[in-house]
């Protein structure tokens, strides 16, 4: 259900866009975004931090494509989500100290020191990957191959997160087993 309700506001986005245009899609993907969130925090009774920043890019990107009718905007709210992230993850790690992907998560996996480190680490490259790849494509192609490669290009972040997922599995340890006699 998870996976519905994460991939629901692009699907709908891929949608309107088809059958609209790139600012009835901008709209969509508002609204959708919006209820996503509040069903996220109706679920969990709290909203994830990477999810009130997506939350505010779209709600800021997608309000400026309305309001100067310009499609850049939207089309480059990838680049900017994923790059503020690879600079965040930089200056927490090399800067502050402070690993920030083992501060979210360390409390639901148990895992090494220096996977934390290689994963933090992977998780930059990831990110400055995939906003130099949506800024080329939003700049050197049109409109329709962005919205094409919005949809397309999630094989990426099911990529990443599979691999990291294979990777994990290595380091993770065995959960104790309740009633083993049973």
């Amino acid at each position: 259900m998870r996976f519905l309700i994460d991939f629901t506001p692009i699907l709908l986005f891929f949608g309107a866009y088809k059958l609209y245009d790139i600012y009835a899609a901008t709209a969509v993907i508002m609204a959708a975004t919006v209820v996503q969130c509040l069903l996220i925090y109706k679920l969990d009774g709290k909203l994830p931090m990477m999810q009130k920043i997506t939350l505010l890019l779209i709600v800021v990107f997608g309000s400026m494509t309305l309001l100067f009718h310009d499609e850049r905007f939207i089309k480059w709210k990838p680049t900017v989500l994923y790059g503020a992230l690879a600079v965040g993850l930089s200056v927490a790690l090399w800067l502050m100290r402070k690993n920030y992907l083992k501060l979210l998560l360390g409390s639901q996996l148990t895992l090494p020191d220096a996977v934390w480190m290689r994963l933090n680490k992977a998780w930059i490259v990831y990110c400055v990957f995939m906003s130099a790849l949506n800024a080329y494509v939003a700049a050197q192609f049109s409109t329709e191959d962005w919205v094409n490669f919005k949809i397309w290009g999630y094989v990426f972040p099911i990529a990443f997160i599979v691999g990291q997922g294979l990777y994990m599995a290595r380091y993770l340890k065995d959960a104790p087993k309740e009633n083993p006699d049973v």
